[in-house]
């Protein structure tokens, strides 16, 4: 899985009995006690308590991928072909959200969605989207345009032009 902190595997996954968890699995889960880790877990009223095990496996390669502006010709181009597949499953947003981030960047995600008429959770899903051909780069609050997004855009705004003549 792609996380903030890179590509992490899971190793395994059991069940456990609420009555076994240590102060070492609370502080392992990010809590500073077993009973805040219970009172987290108690929020749900029924169901199993899981310990889920991951490794760090790499750095998240969407970083290097938003860095190489470098591309052929034919990997822009790749690039470019997925990008208005995109556009064909639901109308053209692509260029709209990327210059949109452009415009506002780091601007809270319920903010663009508003501006693109978008149900907030359908816009993140959009971004994230672009976010793993390696175009945007997302912060606490908000979105950046990558330097290869700048590229692409570039490449974009000049396709749209040659199509509209």
């Amino acid at each position: 899985m792609k996380t903030a902190v890179g590509v992490i595997g899971v190793t395994s996954v059991e069940t456990v009995d609420e009555k076994s968890i240590t102060r070492s699995d609370a502080s392992k889960a990010g809590y500073d006690s077993v009973a805040s880790l219970m009172t987290a877990v108690n929020k749900v009223k029924a169901g199993k308590v899981y310990k889920v095990k991951v490794k760090y496996l790499s750095e998240d390669p969407r970083i290097e991928l938003r860095e190489n502006t470098g591309l052929s010709n034919e990997e822009t181009g790749k690039i470019i072909a997925k990008l208005h597949r995109l556009d064909k499953t639901r109308g053209p947003w692509v260029l709209k959200t990327l210059q949109l981030i452009k415009r506002f960047p780091e601007r809270r995600a319920g903010d663009l969605a508003d501006i693109m008429k978008m149900d907030k959770l359908d816009f993140k899903l959009n971004v994230r989207k672009l976010k793993n051909l390696g175009l945007t780069i997302s912060h606490e609050i908000g979105y950046s345009i990558s330097p290869l997004g700048d590229v692409v855009i570039d490449q974009l705004r000049k396709s749209s032009q040659a199509a509209s003549i």
